[in-house]
């Protein structure tokens, strides 16, 4: 397959403040929550700090390297990489689109890091075209229990940055 079609994208902003966040938190890591009270928000922890299940399902890494084009000094090359998690169950449901981070301001309910920046994290979605399925299908999808046997996607070769809304959730006939 020549063409990883990425699962998870983010826009300007939401690259900008994971970078932020990354600064004054170290590295990060993402999880699609499921509902209950937060509703369907992405919360944004330190790597480590949300236990992902053997279930869970890895949607991409975010590459904060390729959005700021910089690497920080003395860090893992993985360290740069903000890994988006979202639960099993979730995955069957929304397989079919990508997901795409976005900020808008307000404070979300909840332990993610940007609460604090009067910002918070929102989901948008994409559902994917005919090529897009065909080349998914054709994609492993790695789960937590892979991930902690070492297994890692490919490294993304462009920045996973869509750069506007409208780009990344058209409305049909819009």
């Amino acid at each position: 397959m020549d063409v990883m079609v990425p699962r998870v994208a983010a826009l300007p902003a939401a690259m900008e403040l994971l970078d932020r966040l990354h600064d004054q938190h170290g590295p990060l890591m993402m999880h699609q929550s499921g509902g209950c009270c937060d509703g369907s928000s992405p919360m944004c922890y330190p790597q480590g700090e949300f236990i992902v299940g053997d279930r869970e399902v890895l949607l991409g890494v975010l590459d904060l390297r390729l959005f700021t084009g910089q690497v920080r000094p003395d860090a893992p090359e993985d360290a740069d990489g903000v890994p988006v998690w979202i639960s099993a169950q979730q995955f069957d449901a929304w397989q079919h689109t990508q997901l795409v981070l976005d900020v808008v301001p307000g404070r979300g309910a909840g332990f993610s890091l940007e609460g604090p920046e009067g910002v918070r994290f929102l989901t948008r979605s994409r559902v994917f075209n005919e090529s897009e399925v065909r080349a998914l299908a054709q994609q492993p999808v790695l789960t937590g229990a892979d991930w902690d046997t070492g297994a890692r996607p490919p490294a993304a070769t462009r920045p996973q940055v869509v750069t506007d809304v409208a780009d990344a959730c058209a409305i049909p006939g819009g």
